[in-house]
């Protein structure tokens, strides 16, 4: 099984080198042994749009090139893409540029293209790869779980333990979870003359009816986030010290980038958002925030 940087690397490549060949879905999910479902996820997951989506647009570009040349029938062109019917790829065309084949070849228009993606080395981890930051708006939403005080020098390994140990013996007495398949682990309170913070493992709930006994709460306020996203070669519970540290050095740096238009506010809270149904076996998900203010 390929580390998550050099699957991807790889899909991307292969999609360039089989515009004209048939490249699709099936053929990258069989090439990698994945199933089109999960394949699916990974690719929007990490560059935030549809595989089917980026390849047609792909094919799509690379034929503007042949529509400019006079002599080249359109059919032919829609043959070469991939396009069983003259008629499929006129449609696609369009969908994609708003203008008609034969308009764009008769008037020039200026189009918008779908560019081809690359990955960089600063996105490369040993065992991973990460992305980011994007600024987005997290809406308010409620939580309820077991919180916990962390020293500071203990957090990257006590955390994991805590958030399997709240998933396998705790999320099952909460009866109002709205996504059971997802966990938030939220950090707060952090206390720098103490040296440690508070961390909650928990489930989003609908309300804060029927609390468990030794459960907390939490609401956070909808607000302006910084969100990385992390692929990784193993399973959610193999998530250990090395793993967590690369991660969090490069969020740092983000964060200590003065150059940036926001100000990560890591000193005030932060929280990590899993989604367990995404993996099947091969690579994990995860999802990193932390409220940002743009800098004066």
């Amino acid at each position: 099984m390929l580390r998550p940087y050099d699957l991807l690397e790889n899909m991307l490549i292969d999609i360039e080198k089989g515009i004209k060949n048939g490249i699709n879905l099936a053929s990258l999910s069989k090439k990698y042994e994945l199933s089109d479902g999960h394949l699916r996820r990974l690719f929007k997951f990490a560059f935030r749009q549809t595989i089917t989506g980026y390849i047609r647009s792909r094919k799509l570009t690379a034929s503007l090139d042949d529509l400019l040349k006079k002599d080249a029938h359109i059919i032919d062109i829609a043959l070469n893409y991939g396009y069983g019917y003259e008629q499929s790829y006129i449609r696609a065309f369009k969908e994609e540029f708003g203008i008609l084949p034969g308009e764009f070849r008769k008037n020039g228009q200026i189009v918008k293209v779908k560019p081809p993606l690359f990955l960089f080395d600063e996105e490369r981890l040993k065992d991973g790869i990460l992305f980011g930051p994007e600024i987005v708006m997290v809406p308010r939403f409620l939580i309820l779980g077991i919180s916990s005080i962390i020293p500071f020098d203990e957090s990257i390994a006590s955390a994991p333990k805590a958030a399997i140990q709240f998933w396998e013996n705790k999320k099952k007495y909460v009866t109002n979870v709205k996504n059971p398949d997802v966990y938030i682990g939220l950090t707060y309170n952090i206390n720098k003359e103490a040296g440690n913070s508070e961390y909650i493992t928990s489930v989003q709930v609908k309300n804060f009816n029927n609390i468990p006994e030794g459960f907390s709460k939490y609401v956070f306020d909808s607000c302006l986030c910084a969100r990385f996203r992390y692929i990784g070669k193993h399973h959610y519970y193999d998530l250990n010290r090395r793993m967590a540290g690369e991660m969090y050095n490069k969020i740092w740096k983000f964060a200590n980038d003065s150059n940036q238009k926001y100000a990560l506010l890591r000193d005030k809270i932060y929280f990590e958002k899993i989604d367990i149904s995404c993996y099947d076996g091969n690579y994990c998900q995860m999802e990193w925030f932390a409220p940002v203010i743009e800098k004066e």
